[in-house]
């Protein structure tokens, strides 16, 4: 069967042995990736002028693509353009197959694994197991707002740093 996600490549398969997977190891460990990241957000924020002098379209393409690798090998990321990572367990929930931002369906098996492909743990059941290791575990309870398609495959690093370093206002 063909994955049935927006933001799955067409015709991947799912992961065969899901528990060598790199991105269950980022779950089992999300506390200390939780500070990891803690540390990278501020020094996102410390060079947003910079990247605003430079121009965060100029640099959308390159930052874009070294963040599709370090999280794509990470945390099996799909490049939404909207990480929820943080707030997921460190677990994407653009890897769910029904692309579900907000928690997991009603089909999850007893055994915490998916509907859709019975051989892949539950993408939501990892995001709650990683959210109980993480000091700010609780934000798994906050809503996502939905998906806006338009900026899948943009950097969400470059949203930080926008989030930081916002426009100056225009002179008169």
């Amino acid at each position: 069967m063909l994955t049935p996600a927006a933001f799955e490549p067409r015709g991947k398969l799912p992961p065969r042995d899901g528990s060598s997977r790199l991105r269950f190891w980022s779950v089992r460990h999300a506390r200390g990736l939780e500070r990891l990241y803690a540390a990278f957000e501020r020094v996102l924020r410390a060079v947003a002028p910079l990247a605003r002098k430079i121009g965060l379209e100029r640099l959308e393409r390159p930052v874009a693509a070294v963040e599709a690798t370090v999280k794509g090998a990470l945390f099996d990321c799909r490049m939404c353009g909207q990480c929820a990572l943080s707030s997921t367990g460190l677990s994407c929930p653009m890897n769910c197959p029904k692309n579900l931002r907000n928690g997991p369906c009603g089909g999850v098996r007893q055994d915490g694994h998916c509907e859709v492909y019975p051989q892949m743990p539950c993408v939501w059941v990892q995001a709650w197991e990683g959210s109980q290791r993480m000091k700010g575990g609780e934000a798994i309870r906050t809503v996502q707002p939905p998906i806006d398609h338009r900026l899948k495959g943009r950097s969400s690093w470059l949203s930080v740093v926008a989030q930081a370093a916002p426009a100056p206002e225009a002179k008169p």
